[in-house]
């Protein structure tokens, strides 16, 4: 029997050989089955039929809402979220009038008014909409559900478009976390992706953020932009750091233009090699770690003294449909079109187009697309998923006490693949823990999709971006 190595939640190794023989694409496991798995076998009934549940089940804890705001004053190229370009602010008013109705018809399948323990807007651009409409919107959600005051109400900020004021507005109507996209300073890079945001604007943001009391501030950025270098981007990363933003996203660029329209207008051969998104990473890893910030999991990197580093550190971290989260798993509801949620054992996704999402709640019933509800199956391998993605490591007794399996015979499929793994140093396993090494840190979702039975034994035609 292989030793068991203990190794602390935060420490990390990037093993740039190994990365480059194991780099593939896979899910990101914001759930599991995967949103590709869902289908439109599960309707409208399905799902009021798990809200009435929680209604009358046993479930007390807190609820998250997540709202989708799906408009833009512009297109930025690399984009691949659901959204709509318009500079007419009136068509969020008609927005908003149904989402109105979406919320009052949950809320009564519900029965009760639901505690929320965390609220995200994200888009699009949540901050499209002008104070009056975010007034609105803030008002019918809390006339249907209980806002907690140790609640993390977040929200995504365009700051090209977001001014001290706006900011300050924000926090008065409860916001207290916010997270803000850069992508790149560089100016060639911005002209490339149709995005120019000085980093003037950028601080302004910030300092109001803090002025107004927000206990967060988080900043994506992207490689693998075209036209960006390793240079760019490292000058890029000093000066966020020079803000000292709270929590730090690095994601990496999916160009996937038969599947994203707007990536359709950059030019392939501006994006930088395979080996210079590497030196991109790799650079930018060691920044983070020299300037102190903590390695999360996959692309997420935060202050020590960070919600996020401290449930790191005390096996808390959860991960849901809005990535990283300090609080215990908790049912979401998904507001908004093309919006996702979680209740009990179901999924379930909104309209992705508006018309759809209107005519849906003109008929007076909720604008449920596709979802699925889980079997055991689903359910035992989302907890191992969840283990390897939050706490990488995975107690072998603890599964096997909680759904009354033994490991080895139920994941005898998997047990090759995991010595494969154990054998590259990724992980490991000695039949009671298995420990995600240091070096296997940065290919988290290849070790999670050992236990990705969807993914193995179902085709499916979606297009999943680089593990790395």
């Amino acid at each position: 029997m292989t030793p068991t190595i203990n190794f602390t939640p935060t420490q990390c190794v990037f093993d740039r050989e190994l990365i480059e023989r194991l780099e593939g694409s896979g899910p990101r496991y914001t759930s599991y089955p995967t949103a590709d798995r869902f289908h439109g076998g599960f309707g409208v009934s399905d799902y009021e039929q798990w809200l009435a549940h929680r209604a009358i089940g046993a479930n007390h804890r807190p609820i998250s809402l997540y709202v989708h705001v799906p408009f833009c004053n512009t297109i930025c190229y690399y984009c691949g979220c659901n959204k709509i370009i318009t500079k007419d602010k009136t068509r969020a008013d008609a927005y908003l009038d149904y989402l109105e109705k979406e919320i009052r018809l949950v809320a009564e399948k519900l029965g009760n008014r639901e505690k929320v323990i965390q609220l995200h807007f994200g888009g699009g651009t949540p901050t499209f909409l002008s104070d009056e409409q975010l007034d609105r919107v803030m008002g019918i959600i809390r006339q249907h559900f209980e806002l907690l005051p140790e609640g993390e109400f977040s929200i995504e900020i365009d700051p090209r478009k977001v001014g001290r004021d706006t900011v300050l507005h924000l926090a008065r109507l409860g916001f207290n976390r916010m997270s803000i996209g850069i992508q790149d300073f560089d100016p060639v890079v911005q002209e490339a992706v149709n995005r120019i945001q000085s980093e003037e604007e950028t601080r302004v943001v910030m300092d109001a953020a803090r002025e107004a009391g927000f206990k967060s501030i988080s900043v994506d950025l992207i490689y693998g932009l075209p036209k960006q270098t390793a240079h760019s981007l490292e000058n890029t990363v000093s000066r966020v750091i020079a803000m000292s933003p709270d929590r730090i996203a690095l994601y990496n660029y999916a160009h996937l233009p038969t599947v994203f329209m707007p990536q359709r207008r950059i030019n392939e051969a501006d994006l930088p090699s395979s080996a210079t998104k590497l030196d991109i990473l790799q650079n930018s890893v060691q920044q983070l770690a020299e300037a102190g910030y903590v390695f999360i999991g996959m692309d997420h990197f935060a202050k020590p003294d960070d919600e996020l580093t401290r449930a790191l550190q005390q096996g808390r971290l959860q991960r849901n449909f809005q990535g990283y989260s300090t609080h215990a798993d908790c049912d979401m509801i998904g507001l908004g079109v093309s919006s996702i949620g979680k209740v009990g054992p179901c999924y379930t996704q909104n309209e992705k187009e508006l018309d759809a999402y209107y005519a849906a709640l003109d008929a007076g019933h909720l604008p449920v697309l596709r979802g699925m509800t889980l079997n055991q199956d689903d359910i035992l391998r989302r907890s191992v998923i969840q283990a390897l993605m939050c706490r990488f490591s995975l107690s072998i007794e603890a599964i096997e006490q909680t759904f009354a399996i033994n490991f080895a015979d139920y994941f005898a499929v998997e047990l090759p693949q995991i010595r494969a793994f154990q054998s590259e140093g990724l992980l490991t396993f000695d039949g009671d823990f298995l420990m995600v090494a240091p070096k296997g840190r940065f290919l988290i979702r290849n070790i999670a999709m050992i236990f990705d039975r969807h993914l193995r034994e179902r085709e499916t035609k979606a297009r999943y971006s680089k593990t790395i």
